[in-house]
Protein backbone atom coordinates (compact mmCIF):
# COMPACT_ATOMS: atom_id res chain seq x y z
CA UNK A 1 0.00 0.00 0.00
CA UNK A 2 1.35 3.56 -0.88
CA UNK A 3 2.18 6.24 2.20
CA UNK A 4 0.27 9.22 1.42
CA UNK A 5 2.56 12.26 1.43
CA UNK A 6 2.00 14.41 4.84
CA UNK A 7 1.03 17.76 5.12
CA UNK A 8 4.55 18.99 5.72
CA UNK A 9 5.95 16.69 2.56
CA UNK A 10 3.07 18.25 0.32
CA UNK A 11 4.02 21.89 1.78
CA UNK A 12 7.64 21.63 0.93
CA UNK A 13 6.82 19.83 -2.99
CA UNK A 14 4.36 23.11 -3.36
CA UNK A 15 6.82 25.84 -1.78
CA UNK A 16 9.28 24.45 -4.45
CA UNK A 17 6.70 24.03 -7.15
CA UNK A 18 6.96 28.34 -6.72
CA UNK A 19 11.00 28.46 -6.94
CA UNK A 20 11.52 26.37 -9.88
CA UNK A 21 12.06 27.90 -13.41
CA UNK A 22 9.07 28.63 -15.88
CA UNK A 23 5.65 28.44 -14.94
CA UNK A 24 3.34 25.66 -14.03
CA UNK A 25 -0.61 25.46 -13.71
CA UNK A 26 -2.49 24.69 -10.96
CA UNK A 27 -6.60 23.93 -11.84
CA UNK A 28 -9.09 24.10 -9.76
CA UNK A 29 -11.44 21.29 -9.13
CA UNK A 30 -15.06 22.35 -7.28
CA UNK A 31 -14.85 18.40 -5.53
CA UNK A 32 -13.29 15.74 -4.73
CA UNK A 33 -14.21 13.94 -7.92
CA UNK A 34 -13.07 16.73 -10.12
CA UNK A 35 -9.83 16.35 -7.56
CA UNK A 36 -9.56 12.71 -8.62
CA UNK A 37 -9.68 13.71 -12.51
CA UNK A 38 -7.03 16.52 -12.26
CA UNK A 39 -4.72 14.26 -10.37
CA UNK A 40 -5.00 11.62 -12.95
CA UNK A 41 -4.15 14.14 -15.75
CA UNK A 42 -0.89 14.45 -14.08
CA UNK A 43 -1.22 17.90 -12.68
CA UNK A 44 1.04 19.01 -9.84
CA UNK A 45 -0.92 21.03 -7.41
CA UNK A 46 -4.51 21.87 -7.54
CA UNK A 47 -6.51 25.13 -5.87
CA UNK A 48 -10.27 25.68 -4.77
CA UNK A 49 -12.12 27.73 -6.31
CA UNK A 50 -14.88 29.82 -4.40
CA UNK A 51 -17.24 29.97 -7.59
CA UNK A 52 -17.27 26.70 -8.16
CA UNK A 53 -18.34 25.17 -4.71
CA UNK A 54 -20.89 28.25 -4.41
CA UNK A 55 -22.48 26.89 -7.64
CA UNK A 56 -22.61 23.10 -6.54
CA UNK A 57 -24.01 24.84 -3.56
CA UNK A 58 -26.48 26.88 -5.26
CA UNK A 59 -25.87 30.14 -4.15
CA UNK A 60 -24.07 33.11 -5.55
CA UNK A 61 -20.54 33.67 -5.60
CA UNK A 62 -19.01 36.84 -3.80
CA UNK A 63 -22.31 37.97 -1.33
CA UNK A 64 -21.11 35.78 1.63
CA UNK A 65 -23.63 33.28 1.64
CA UNK A 66 -20.61 30.79 0.99
CA UNK A 67 -19.60 30.20 4.77
CA UNK A 68 -15.74 29.65 6.13
CA UNK A 69 -17.15 26.42 7.15
CA UNK A 70 -18.59 25.25 3.85
CA UNK A 71 -15.26 26.33 1.89
CA UNK A 72 -13.34 24.66 4.36
CA UNK A 73 -15.40 21.60 3.99
CA UNK A 74 -14.82 21.46 0.64
CA UNK A 75 -11.66 22.31 0.66
CA UNK A 76 -10.98 19.01 3.12
CA UNK A 77 -13.08 16.99 0.66
CA UNK A 78 -10.61 17.58 -2.20
CA UNK A 79 -7.19 17.36 0.20
CA UNK A 80 -8.57 14.03 1.69
CA UNK A 81 -9.21 12.98 -2.56
CA UNK A 82 -5.42 13.66 -3.28
CA UNK A 83 -2.12 13.21 -2.99
CA UNK A 84 -1.60 16.53 -4.08
CA UNK A 85 -0.83 19.28 -2.38
CA UNK A 86 -4.00 21.73 -2.36
CA UNK A 87 -4.60 25.66 -2.12
CA UNK A 88 -7.94 27.12 -0.79
CA UNK A 89 -9.31 30.47 -2.48
CA UNK A 90 -10.76 31.72 1.03
CA UNK A 91 -12.30 34.38 -0.30
CA UNK A 92 -11.78 37.85 2.04
CA UNK A 93 -11.06 36.25 4.78
CA UNK A 94 -14.49 35.94 6.16
CA UNK A 95 -14.26 38.70 8.08
CA UNK A 96 -13.23 42.43 7.84
CA UNK A 97 -10.82 42.56 10.63
CA UNK A 98 -7.49 41.29 10.28
CA UNK A 99 -7.84 38.84 13.19
CA UNK A 100 -10.47 36.89 10.86
CA UNK A 101 -7.69 36.67 8.44
CA UNK A 102 -5.33 35.08 10.47
CA UNK A 103 -8.06 32.59 11.79
CA UNK A 104 -8.74 31.76 8.46
CA UNK A 105 -5.29 30.94 7.34
CA UNK A 106 -4.89 28.88 10.79
CA UNK A 107 -8.22 26.54 10.31
CA UNK A 108 -7.09 26.25 6.74
CA UNK A 109 -3.29 24.28 7.70
CA UNK A 110 -5.79 22.74 10.36
CA UNK A 111 -8.18 20.41 6.81
CA UNK A 112 -4.25 19.83 5.40
CA UNK A 113 -4.29 22.92 3.21
CA UNK A 114 -0.37 23.88 2.26
CA UNK A 115 -1.82 27.04 0.67
CA UNK A 116 -4.61 29.48 0.41
CA UNK A 117 -5.23 33.40 -0.46
CA UNK A 118 -7.15 36.23 1.00
CA UNK A 119 -8.94 39.04 -1.47
CA UNK A 120 -8.83 42.78 -0.78
CA UNK A 121 -12.63 42.93 -1.81
CA UNK A 122 -14.77 43.57 0.81
CA UNK A 123 -18.12 42.12 -0.37
CA UNK A 124 -19.81 45.63 0.46
CA UNK A 125 -21.49 46.53 -3.20
CA UNK A 126 -21.19 50.14 -1.89
CA UNK A 127 -17.35 49.98 -1.16
CA UNK A 128 -16.11 47.17 -2.94
CA UNK A 129 -12.39 47.51 -1.89
CA UNK A 130 -10.89 47.69 1.64
CA UNK A 131 -9.01 51.13 1.58
CA UNK A 132 -5.05 50.16 1.53
CA UNK A 133 -4.48 50.47 4.92
CA UNK A 134 -6.58 48.07 6.15
CA UNK A 135 -6.18 45.98 3.33
CA UNK A 136 -2.48 45.60 4.27
CA UNK A 137 -3.37 44.94 8.20
CA UNK A 138 -5.24 42.21 6.91
CA UNK A 139 -2.59 41.02 4.58
CA UNK A 140 -0.35 40.91 7.41
CA UNK A 141 -2.15 39.37 9.91
CA UNK A 142 -2.78 36.67 7.55
CA UNK A 143 0.87 36.19 6.39
CA UNK A 144 1.95 35.89 10.26
CA UNK A 145 -0.51 33.29 10.99
CA UNK A 146 0.91 31.38 7.21
CA UNK A 147 4.81 31.69 8.69
CA UNK A 148 3.96 30.72 12.40
CA UNK A 149 2.90 27.48 11.12
CA UNK A 150 5.77 24.63 11.20
CA UNK A 151 5.79 23.82 7.20
CA UNK A 152 6.05 26.05 4.73
CA UNK A 153 2.33 27.40 3.56
CA UNK A 154 2.54 29.57 0.43
CA UNK A 155 -0.34 32.96 1.22
CA UNK A 156 -1.17 34.61 -1.59
CA UNK A 157 -2.43 38.28 -1.57
CA UNK A 158 -5.06 39.15 -3.70
CA UNK A 159 -5.65 42.82 -5.26
CA UNK A 160 -9.06 42.68 -6.93
CA UNK A 161 -9.47 45.96 -8.40
CA UNK A 162 -10.03 44.32 -12.15
CA UNK A 163 -12.95 42.02 -10.85
CA UNK A 164 -14.35 45.15 -9.37
CA UNK A 165 -14.76 47.83 -12.04
CA UNK A 166 -11.66 49.55 -10.86
CA UNK A 167 -9.28 48.90 -13.70
CA UNK A 168 -6.41 51.04 -12.26
CA UNK A 169 -3.11 49.12 -12.87
CA UNK A 170 -1.05 51.64 -11.11
CA UNK A 171 -3.45 51.08 -7.86
CA UNK A 172 -3.17 47.56 -7.80
CA UNK A 173 0.65 47.66 -8.62
CA UNK A 174 0.66 49.58 -5.56
CA UNK A 175 -1.27 47.20 -3.73
CA UNK A 176 0.35 44.18 -4.31
CA UNK A 177 3.87 45.71 -3.83
CA UNK A 178 2.37 46.74 0.04
CA UNK A 179 1.49 43.20 -0.14
CA UNK A 180 4.44 42.03 -0.78
CA UNK A 181 6.11 44.32 1.37
CA UNK A 182 3.73 42.63 4.26
CA UNK A 183 4.96 39.65 3.98
CA UNK A 184 2.61 37.86 1.03
CA UNK A 185 4.61 34.87 -0.83
CA UNK A 186 2.37 35.05 -3.68
CA UNK A 187 1.06 38.19 -5.91
CA UNK A 188 -2.20 37.86 -7.44
CA UNK A 189 -4.42 40.48 -9.75
CA UNK A 190 -7.28 38.59 -10.84
CA UNK A 191 -8.75 39.91 -13.93
CA UNK A 192 -6.01 40.84 -16.26
CA UNK A 193 -6.43 40.61 -19.56
CA UNK A 194 -3.95 42.34 -21.55
CA UNK A 195 0.20 41.71 -21.85
CA UNK A 196 1.18 44.70 -20.86
CA UNK A 197 -0.77 44.72 -18.08
CA UNK A 198 0.62 41.30 -17.02
CA UNK A 199 3.80 42.21 -17.91
CA UNK A 200 4.11 45.16 -15.75
CA UNK A 201 2.76 43.46 -12.50
CA UNK A 202 5.30 40.69 -12.91
CA UNK A 203 8.11 43.18 -13.15
CA UNK A 204 6.83 45.48 -10.24
CA UNK A 205 7.35 42.33 -7.48
CA UNK A 206 10.15 39.97 -6.54
CA UNK A 207 7.37 37.34 -5.62
CA UNK A 208 6.07 34.73 -8.00
CA UNK A 209 3.00 36.08 -9.07
CA UNK A 210 -0.42 33.89 -10.26
CA UNK A 211 -2.38 34.99 -13.14
CA UNK A 212 -6.20 33.37 -13.73
CA UNK A 213 -6.78 31.78 -17.00
CA UNK A 214 -10.48 30.88 -18.83
CA UNK A 215 -11.41 34.81 -19.01
CA UNK A 216 -12.92 35.82 -22.36
CA UNK A 217 -9.95 37.95 -24.22
CA UNK A 218 -7.18 36.29 -22.35
CA UNK A 219 -5.76 33.75 -24.90
CA UNK A 220 -2.38 33.11 -23.52
CA UNK A 221 -0.55 29.68 -23.73
CA UNK A 222 1.65 28.69 -20.86
CA UNK A 223 4.44 29.81 -22.44
CA UNK A 224 3.41 32.87 -23.78
CA UNK A 225 2.31 33.65 -19.73
CA UNK A 226 5.80 32.10 -18.65
CA UNK A 227 7.51 34.75 -20.99
CA UNK A 228 5.67 37.36 -19.04
CA UNK A 229 7.07 36.64 -15.92
CA UNK A 230 4.06 34.91 -14.23
CA UNK A 231 4.93 31.52 -12.08
CA UNK A 232 1.31 29.96 -11.42
CA UNK A 233 -1.27 30.07 -13.85
CA UNK A 234 -5.16 28.98 -12.34
CA UNK A 235 -8.22 28.62 -13.65
CA UNK A 236 -10.61 29.83 -10.87
CA UNK A 237 -14.15 28.96 -11.77
CA UNK A 238 -13.43 28.02 -15.64
CA UNK A 239 -13.46 24.49 -15.52
CA UNK A 240 -16.91 24.47 -13.61
CA UNK A 241 -18.34 26.88 -15.76
CA UNK A 242 -16.99 24.38 -18.75
CA UNK A 243 -19.21 21.86 -17.50
CA UNK A 244 -22.14 23.50 -16.76
CA UNK A 245 -21.73 25.03 -20.20
CA UNK A 246 -21.85 21.30 -21.54
CA UNK A 247 -25.04 20.27 -18.91
CA UNK A 248 -26.96 23.58 -19.95
CA UNK A 249 -26.67 22.90 -23.67
CA UNK A 250 -27.44 19.39 -22.98
CA UNK A 251 -30.61 20.19 -21.30
CA UNK A 252 -32.00 22.81 -23.93
CA UNK A 253 -31.47 20.11 -26.51
CA UNK A 254 -33.83 17.45 -24.51
CA UNK A 255 -36.04 20.39 -23.30
CA UNK A 256 -36.14 22.70 -26.63
CA UNK A 257 -35.64 19.40 -29.34
CA UNK A 258 -36.61 16.53 -27.68
CA UNK A 259 -33.40 14.59 -28.73
CA UNK A 260 -30.32 13.46 -27.46
CA UNK A 261 -27.42 14.11 -29.22
CA UNK A 262 -25.76 15.68 -26.43
CA UNK A 263 -25.12 11.67 -25.10
CA UNK A 264 -22.93 11.33 -28.41
CA UNK A 265 -20.06 14.07 -26.76
CA UNK A 266 -20.78 12.37 -23.12
CA UNK A 267 -17.47 11.07 -21.34
CA UNK A 268 -18.73 7.37 -21.06
CA UNK A 269 -19.77 6.12 -18.09
CA UNK A 270 -16.64 3.46 -17.36
CA UNK A 271 -14.50 6.47 -18.23
CA UNK A 272 -16.29 8.44 -15.46
CA UNK A 273 -16.18 5.53 -13.44
CA UNK A 274 -12.54 5.00 -13.25
CA UNK A 275 -11.42 8.63 -13.45
CA UNK A 276 -13.49 9.47 -9.80
CA UNK A 277 -12.86 6.74 -7.71
CA UNK A 278 -9.72 6.08 -5.68
CA UNK A 279 -7.45 3.50 -6.69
Amino acid sequence: MTMRATQAEKAKTFQALHARAGAFVIPNPWDAGTARILTRFGFEALTTTSAGLAFVLGRRDGDGSVTRDDALANAKAIVDATDLPVAADLENGYGDAPEAAAETIRMAASVGLVGASIEDASGDPHDPIYDLARAVERVTAAAEAAHALPFPFMFVARAENFLHGKPNLDDTIRRLQAFEAAGADVLYAPGLTKAEHIRAVCASVKKPVNVIMGLKGANFSVSDLAALGVKRISVGSALSRAALGSFVRAAKEIQEHGTFTFADRALPFADANDLVSER
